[in-house]
């Protein structure tokens, strides 16, 4: 296959299906981006090659990734992460390794994390963004959730949803812990 067909097919493809995914009709994707019923209907097929400019309010209307859009994608697909290659950010907090699970483009709308936790750790966090709520699983040992005013223990298996739109902090008790947490802005 000739890499300009391969080019057209996949920006086609990826940009239908972002805006099936959010129920758009071509119609929508025209008034908010901007570029032509007609003219996102030829992108789509593959039959036009659009302009970087006109790539870019498409992209813009349909609130996708101008970058990856041209990401090869085979269906169907399974993205995987191995254990050794999920980044893992230092230096916040004390006691306390945090691996980041969930991929890049979600930063700040839903972001995964696996938290490990020494004897004692703890992780302490500023205000997130207005309405952001976390979501704590322990795995394994306990926590204390502090958001606020509110505090709660947490056991194997517990869960804890709470603001994170004021100070808060997971903090380990006398043992190891470990945790799964999703951040979710609003």
């Amino acid at each position: 296959m000739n890499p300009r067909s391969d080019i057209h097919d996949r920006l086609a493809a990826s940009l239908r299906e972002a805006r099936k995914a959010r129920g758009l009709s071509l119609d929508a994707v025209a008034k908010l981006s901007g570029v032509s019923r007609s003219m996102v209907s030829q992108i789509e097929r593959g039959e036009s090659s659009p302009t970087v400019a006109t790539l870019w309010n498409l992209t813009q209307a349909l609130q996708v990734d101008f970058a990856g859009l041209l990401e090869g994608r085979d269906a169907p697909g399974i993205e995987v992460t191995r254990a050794g290659d999920a980044p893992v950010i230092q230096g916040r907090g004390r006691g306390v390794s945090i691996r980041i699970l969930s991929p890049a483009e979600t930063v700040g709308e839903h972001e995964v994390y696996d938290l490990s936790f020494t004897a004692g750790g703890a992780l302490d966090s500023a205000p997130h963004n207005p309405g952001c709520r976390e979501h704590l699983t322990v795995i394994s040992g306990a926590l204390q959730v502090i958001s606020g005013e509110a505090e709660e223990r947490l056991g194997p298996g517990d869960v804890a949803r709470y603001a994170a739109d004021r100070p808060h902090s997971i903090r380990a008790g006398d043992g190891a812990a470990r945790a799964i947490l999703i951040v979710q802005d609003s």
